[in-house]
């Protein structure tokens, strides 16, 4: 994956980990005690009542232990629904319950949200090609064991253990290249350039290009240094 940037000769590569640490909690006020979170089962309900299936997933609220029931299938026809996902549902198939259990769209549709406190941590390798004399650039490949929605900023900060105006001066002066912008959420894989110095400012580089190209022509008062 290409880093915003980064050439294809960039000289150090480092990897990024968010390791995943458990499913989010599911926000949903509880009809018993009216706490808000709640945690997948491992389980589903599934009804198949002559041509029809609904199917359920089940979630347990964290305090007070009661279950919920978060729809999944309702009155669907039972010829329409893929024999391999039935199974799966039948059989409360751990990958199917995480798929739902971090599935967006249904959360959207059942009304609730995601809470992602101490679902990940960062692993950040170390780069190849360190301890060079003449460290180049280094290209950061970050990687999502699972979509948590992260701040860029926050990301940076944890990574590289710098203080969030130290993150931003090296964004705004070009040392950390980003493909979004810094203050974005990421939750898919993604790369970054990093510099050792900052880049001069367009000003300053185009001074420098116009006096090195005064060097080449000669004065432009016409006057060529004579070679002794």
């Amino acid at each position: 994956m290409p880093a915003a940037g980064a050439g294809s000769d960039a000289s150090r590569q480092a990897l990024w980990v968010i390791r995943e640490l458990g499913l989010p909690a599911i926000v949903k006020a509880c009809v018993s005690c009216r706490f808000t979170r709640h945690h997948a089962t491992g389980k589903f309900r599934v009804n198949a009542n002559g041509k029809v299936i609904d199917a359920w997933m089940l979630i347990r609220c964290e305090q007070c232990g009661r279950t919920a029931k978060i729809p999944v299938h309702e009155r669907v026809c039972v010829r329409v629904l893929e024999p391999g996902r039935r199974l799966m549902l039948e059989g409360n198939d751990w990958s199917m319950v995480r798929d739902l259990a971090l599935d967006r769209s249904l959360a959207a549709q059942a009304a609730y949200r995601f809470d992602w406190t101490g679902t990940w941590k960062l692993e950040t390798g170390l780069p190849s090609g360190r301890g060079r004399e003449d460290e180049g650039p280094l290209t950061v490949v970050v990687r999502f064991e699972l979509p948590v929605p992260i701040r860029v900023e926050r990301l940076l900060m944890t990574g590289f253990g710098l203080s969030r105006s130290v993150v931003r001066d090296m964004a705004a002066s070009g040392r950390i290249r980003l493909p979004m912008a810094i203050g974005a959420r990421a939750r898919d894989d993604f790369a970054f350039f990093v510099i050792a110095t900052a880049p001069p400012p367009r000003g300053a580089a185009v001074a420098m290009a116009d006096r090195r190209a005064v060097r080449r022509r000669g004065s432009p008062c016409g006057y060529t240094r004579r070679a002794r």
